[in-house]
């Protein structure tokens, strides 16, 4: 992963590189707050430690990139708070969109909009037709985002087609569900990486997240940089992935014990 000068390589030497990789970018408060800092200047920090993620995720070689950037549980912040968060939002598609695009990135946004005001809706909505026909890395931006209120918005759509006859009730399974996720045609992630030190996936992903690997790492997240992602890959490298079932390591462990 290192060069023998000790420098990190635009593109770790690993056994294997997830597809799908989402983060939940946590601590920028905790980060300011342990600098006698405003909140508001922890996030423009962890704004730049996303733009820095997404050229890392590029040279990688990654093809989804998911980000946690904003959840429906965030509305409860403090009123000042949530209106810099919005700020940021615009300065970041404002500022980044045209960059995004010309690296050849797709960006496609999950979460609620019933509820967004319309510049915000309209924002979100020129991101992602501006980048429709990227080939690239696809940034999947949660924003006002809830897993359970995800689940629960698929299951109500599922319920509206049975009652409508589209849909037999004793047909449902795990695919039509799905497929009435947010993240529908999106590979679930192989890996998920949370900042800040806390363990818990906080409402973010809990379908999709099934079979994901997990990387929790200490630092907040406007600390995270390149060097950190190269090392929550290299331990997504070194892990087994079983899905329930039995890998050829575990059959060559088995035989020898």
């Amino acid at each position: 992963m290192l060069t023998a000068e000790g420098g990190l390589e635009l593109r770790p030497r690993l056994s294997e590189i997830p597809a799908h990789v989402g983060v939940i970018m946590d601590g920028n408060g905790r980060w300011a707050a342990s600098r006698g800092l405003p909140r508001i200047e922890g996030h423009r920090r962890g704004l730049e430690a996303l733009r820095e993620t997404v050229r890392a995720a590029i040279d990688f070689g990654l093809d989804y990139l998911t980000v946690y950037s904003f959840s429906m549980e965030n509305w409860n912040r403090p009123i000042e708070e949530v209106t810099d968060l919005m700020g940021l939002l615009k300065r970041f598609i404002r500022n980044d969109l045209k960059d995004l695009h010309k690296a050849g990135v797709k960006v496609r946004v999950i979460g609620a909009r019933d509820n967004l005001k319309p510049d915000i809706r309209a924002l979100l909505v020129e991101a992602e037709d501006m980048t429709r026909a990227n080939t690239g890395l696809t940034l999947i931006v949660a924003f006002n985002y809830g897993s359970r209120q995800e689940i629960a918005a698929a299951a109500r759509a599922l319920a509206e087609d049975v009652l409508a006859g589209r849909v037999k009730a004793s047909d449902i399974d795990e695919t039509l569900l799905a497929q009435r996720l947010d993240t529908a045609g999106l590979p679930d992630p192989d890996l998920i990486i949370r900042t800040s030190g806390e363990q818990r996936l906080s409402n973010f992903l809990m379908w999709q997240a099934a079979y994901s690997e997990f990387v929790f790492l200490p630092m907040h997240w406007p600390d995270f940089d390149r060097r950190a992602f190269a090392s929550a890959l290299h331990v997504f490298s070194e892990r087994e992935r079983r899905f329930g079932g039995v890998t050829a390591r575990g059959q060559a462990d088995k035989v020898k014990s």
